[in-house]
């Protein structure tokens, strides 16, 4: 049999997909071949500034050494045992997971959603062991506009169409309210009530952020109703707003704080549930698991991205390197830019519609050698690794002023 040849060209590479991939994303028209720090190349050699950061799962940019280093020393090693047996990274990893994010306990998976599903389990299993919820009767309590995946599950309580229609019937269990509306919320629980469920910032929806003391009052409800608070923060944990958790820019402590992306340093599919003894101690042989999650490579790498942000420099580069955005962002208000939101190193920022979709302006912004992504209608997200320069970040900004002043 003769070897199928492989097209080189990224037109060629792009139409190669279109048969034997399910069309369930619709790329920017770019083929990656290398990456390196906050930049990515294609296949013919043309160079990007990575401003999506894979949508936070590469905070420490493209192949940081601490990392690379550290997948290739434990490659060397092992890479999975299942949980069938013990490893010796393991420990080490739940231990300083646990110390960073200020909690006790860590339930090791692998992606985003399975976090997210874990969490859900986590609190059902919880509300009915302690709190005392009859059996099958426990709710959560969610928040329009979220995005926490796309199991089954997980959009039966999504309020977007596109990810809920045609895929029901949908799992019960869950009360929508709106976010940031702290009245809503308190209205929705109730003696069932086994958690609320929230993004502190709604990434997807367009980088929202509520309003001063929200996530505080979240916590204080959750607390009189005797309740767990739930916080997501796969996409913006681990340094992405100028703090490891986006919490703590209101002093708050959830009861389970569920992470993913960065955790796994953009080299292997890392999440994490971490919590209080209280609620993941509730879990007993048997009855949640994953063959990957906790795996020895994976522990490696989580451990080398926890040691990362023990230092705090990541942090306050963030948190720097942010005002360089927001400043910037704020420069182009009324000059093509009608509004944005943004903390740390993530921002939403949205379009005039005269001047396109949030696509169209993404587009553009790639013939200039910037890559971002949009969320809904006209809004784009810039999610730029947490190693971008100040003078990348001002050449990506001066790159977006330039797309915006030629389509008005």
């Amino acid at each position: 049999m003769t070897a199928p040849t492989h097209p080189r060209t990224s037109d060629e590479l792009i139409r190669a997909e279109e048969p034997v991939l399910a069309h369930n994303y619709h790329p920017l028209p770019v083929v990656v071949a290398r990456a390196e720090g906050a930049w990515v190349e294609d296949v013919e050699g043309r160079r990007y500034l990575d401003m999506l950061a894979g949508y936070s799962a590469l905070n420490f940019g493209h192949r940081h050494p601490a990392l690379v280093e550290a997948a290739h020393r434990q490659l060397d090693r092992l890479t999975l045992t299942s949980r069938a047996f013990h490893n010796d990274r393991l420990a080490g990893f739940a231990e300083r997971l646990a110390a960073l994010t200020g909690q006790d306990m860590v339930l090791p998976m692998n992606t985003g959603a399975e976090a997210v599903e874990s969490g859900i389990k986590l609190a059902r299993k919880w509300a009915y062991d302690v709190k005392g919820v009859p059996a099958d009767r426990a709710t959560i309590v969610v928040v329009a506009d979220n995005f926490h995946g796309r199991t089954t599950t997980i959009v039966s309580f999504s309020t977007d169409e596109t990810a809920r229609s045609g895929f029901g019937p949908f799992t019960p269990g869950f009360r929508i309210v709106p976010y940031n509306d702290l009245a809503a919320l308190e209205a929705a629980v109730d003696e069932t009530t086994a958690a609320v469920l929230i993004e502190p910032i709604q990434g997807e929806a367009g980088v929202l952020i509520p309003d001063d003391g929200y996530l505080a009052g979240v916590r204080e409800l959750t607390r009189r109703a005797g309740c767990l608070f739930v916080a997501d923060e796969i996409q913006s944990g681990l340094g992405r707003t100028g703090r490891t958790l986006a919490v703590e820019h209101e002093g708050v402590v959830p009861d389970v704080v569920l992470l993913g992306k960065a955790l796994g340093g953009g080299i292997v599919p890392v999440s994490a549930v971490v919590g209080r003894r209280e609620v993941l101690g509730v879990l007993h042989p048997g009855e949640h698991g994953s063959t990957f999650g906790g795996n020895p490579l994976a522990a490696a790498v989580g451990t080398a991205v926890v040691e990362l942000l023990e230092t705090g420099a990541f942090q306050r580069r963030a948190a720097e390197l942010g005002e360089v955005l927001r400043d910037g962002l704020a420069a182009l208000v009324g000059r093509g830019v009608v509004g944005f939101r943004s903390r740390g190193l993530w921002a939403g920022v949205d379009v005039d519609p005269a001047l396109g979709t949030g696509r169209a302006v993404s587009e553009r912004l790639m013939r200039e050698g910037i890559l971002a992504k949009d969320t809904h209608g006209s809004t784009i997200r810039l999610a730029p690794p947490l190693t971008i320069t100040a003078d990348e970040l001002t050449s990506a900004l001066a790159s977006l002023e330039k797309v915006l002043v030629a389509g008005a």
